[in-house]
């Protein structure tokens, strides 16, 4: 299938700078970032199908539900101000981490025998995490922030390998906004700690 080189840089450009504002958004704990991350998410679906990624253009429709489910979740405490963060204790997090490498193993295989998928397992396990890790954001959990380190960390090589510079550069970007909303994210947990006592 041909696609347009401006309109493909165009919808990866715009995708990115929604991406940003909502990762900025949700920092903040501002309810409005999944709008900005639905639609960036819509954009991407386009741009990941285009670059042979379909792992990752599936998980833009999946983005698209938990935004709306995202949005419903933080609404649940009535305004930002009465979000709670919370904490996932090490057994959610090893079976959270079991699931995305047997998701990973089965999917990569499957992509690698049935599709022409690029990078089949690598694209598979940032896809697998970034759905664990999307979950945790609606929850509120604070580790969502690591888990999204280090599935950033693999996107930035993925997406380099498939001449996404405008991707890479942007998940590059939110390694350092990730370090920015852990702190933000724990100094509301300590204001929280402190008030409920």
């Amino acid at each position: 299938m041909n696609f347009d080189p401006l309109i493909d840089n165009l919808a990866e450009i715009i995708g990115a700078v929604l991406a940003i504002g909502y990762l900025l958004l949700a920092v903040r704990q501002i309810i409005w970032c999944w709008l900005a991350w639905i639609l960036s998410s819509l954009l991407y679906l386009y741009v990941m199908f285009n670059a042979g990624l379909y792992m990752e253009a599936a998980l833009q429709i999946f983005y698209v539900a938990m935004g709306l489910y995202g949005w419903m979740q933080w609404r649940k405490g009535g305004t930002e101000d009465h979000l709670v963060v919370r904490r996932w204790g090490l057994g959610n997090h090893l079976f959270a981490v079991s699931v995305i490498l047997i998701l990973t193993l089965l999917s990569g295989e499957v992509l690698s025998n049935y599709t022409t998928a690029a990078m089949p397992f690598m694209d598979a396990l940032t896809t697998w995490g970034a759905i664990v890790t999307t979950y945790m954001v609606a929850k509120k959990l604070i580790e969502n922030w690591i888990y999204w380190f280090v599935i950033d960390s693999i996107s930035i090589y993925l997406f380099v390998s498939r001449e996404l510079y405008f991707t890479a550069v942007l998940f590059f970007v939110y390694l350092f906004i990730i370090i920015i909303g852990y702190r933000s994210w724990k100094q509301m947990e300590l204001v929280q700690g402190e008030s409920s006592n």
